[in-house]
């Protein structure tokens, strides 16, 4: 095994790698996509893994290609996978139709989101709900926002549908107050 670089004589050498870890950051940071968030992860975790072993601590480079790579770029996808989802409530005894489906799923990938249907609109884990005519009811204001700025709410539009914030809904027997 060659000995490490030195630092004094070989700078000329280890500055372009070491440069690309603020600059691999940097894209990490700025990025959009989760998944191209993800693949960032994975290249910064093998830029810092080679500056180690170049600089002659394999402990340390071994320990980051594992841990910090390997490991976190595994756990990253699997919460990815799980989180990015947009959960839509159907009303009782309705499926939801293919006319619906090519709107909604073109429109959610946009915002890097993937559909799946529940059939209990009062569970609570929904994230919106379809009502009658084409109303999209959107819980969360702020997703609301993003997914008004694509492209696919003026489709949605466009085919006849609606989109609304979804009103908090009072449990039953909880009337107004005199």
């Amino acid at each position: 095994m060659s000995p490490p670089l030195d630092l004094g004589r070989n700078l000329a050498q280890l500055l372009p790698i070491a440069a690309l870890l603020p600059l691999t950051a940097i894209l990490m940071v700025l990025q959009r996509n989760p998944y191209q968030t993800l693949v960032l992860r994975g290249i910064l975790g093998a830029i810092a893994s080679l500056l180690y072993a170049l600089l002659g601590a394999a402990d340390v480079a071994l320990t980051e290609a594992l841990v910090g790579t390997l490991l976190s770029t595994t756990l990253y996808a699997i919460a990815l996978r799980s989180s990015m989802v947009f959960r839509l409530a159907l009303p009782e005894g309705e499926l939801l139709g293919s006319e619906h489906r090519a709107l909604l799923e073109p429109w959610l990938q946009q915002a890097f989101l993937r559909l799946e249907v529940i059939d209990d609109p009062r569970g609570g884990t929904c994230h919106g709900q379809l009502g009658g005519d084409g109303e999209l009811l959107i819980r969360s204001g702020r997703l609301l926002e993003q997914l008004l700025s694509l492209d696919g709410a003026r489709a949605w539009r466009l085919a006849g549908g609606t989109i609304a914030p979804l009103s908090q809904v009072a449990p039953a027997g909880a009337g107004a107050q005199p």
